[in-house]
């Protein structure tokens, strides 16, 4: 394998777009395996996610972001300064938008972020799939008149379709680098992280909607026992009022064993192994405005 620098392109690629247009479901279809959770609601990612494609000739390192809206509130943005500090010191930004969607105020809000760098952009038509091809071409034009493009790719991150393409010409914008992991990672999150987040993916598919915002999940012990091929994991749903942990418990228990049960598979096939996942809830009132809360369930 040649990777000499003249040879080897590598380099960070941000993923950035209004909130719920698809980005961790990209995301994951590029590498292969779930890291980043993906929700119909929006404002699902919390923190900048690191994804690490490798290929022969390079090495694609992507951030996704939470989704750039006018955010109230501490955990909001905190969540709008992730993915406006990933929109610098990067090499591309995907800005990616709905193929179902006119360009809004929110799409015109990023693009003037935008115009204040340099960086390349390539503009990343998502859900293809739910339009049909004519439909592209006026969504297309709308967007070339508001600025130049590197390019502008059709996708679907939910089928595949286009993705490659997207990839490809992803890698023929980096400049020539090093390989900044190694070839068998695709993350550089912890384990511990993934889990909670998984955790909370089954909040937010399963509950209703006054509730995921203000939860959080703790993961408390992960222990391996790899004799028994088995990962034992505690995790506390922390929630800001008494009201929403009858909620997610649900009636004598069923919600949060539902919840459980969905999350331990997607655990166990990231892990590889058996996962024993216990489940409880804690009440951390208004923790979604307290600094010091904030900092220690690592939104930072």
């Amino acid at each position: 394998m040649n990777t000499d620098a003249e040879d080897f392109r590598s380099g960070f690629v941000s993923i950035i777009g209004r909130p719920n247009v698809g980005k961790s479901t990209l995301l994951n279809r590029i590498l292969g395996q779930k890291i980043a959770i993906a929700s119909p609601k929006p404002q699902t990612t919390r923190n900048r996610i690191l994804g690490i494609h490798n290929q022969p000739n390079g090495q694609i390192l992507f951030l996704d972001t939470p989704g750039i809206h006018r955010g109230t509130g501490k955990l909001n943005r905190y969540m709008v300064d992730q993915a406006m500090s990933a929109c610098s010191d990067v090499d591309i930004v995907l800005f990616l938008v709905e193929a179902t969607d006119r360009p809004g105020g929110g799409d015109d809000f990023i693009l003037e972020v935008l115009s204040r760098s340099e960086v390349p952009v390539i503009l990343v038509i998502n859900k293809i799939d739910k339009v049909s091809p004519e439909a592209l071409l006026p969504l297309i034009e709308a967007y070339s008149h508001k600025r130049e493009f590197s390019a502008i790719i059709p996708i679907s991150g939910l089928t595949g379709n286009g993705v490659d393409a997207l990839v490809t010409a992803t890698h023929k914008l980096l400049p020539p680098g090093p390989r900044y992991y190694p070839e068998d990672m695709i993350t550089d999150l912890p384990e511990r992280f993934i889990v909670a987040e998984m955790v909370r993916e089954q909040v937010l598919k399963q509950i209703r909607d006054e509730v995921p915002y203000g939860v959080a999940v703790i993961v408390e012990s992960f222990t391996e026992k790899p004799e028994k091929n088995l990962v034992v994991i505690s995790a506390a749903i922390l929630v800001d009022r008494d009201s929403h942990k009858k909620i997610i418990l649900g009636k004598g228990g069923e919600k949060i064993r539902s919840i459980g049960k969905a999350a331990r598979v997607d655990i166990e096939r990231m892990l590889g192994s058996r996962v024993y996942l216990e489940l409880f809830v804690k009440v951390q009132k208004n923790w979604t405005e307290s600094d010091k809360l904030l900092k220690e369930f690592g939104y930072e």
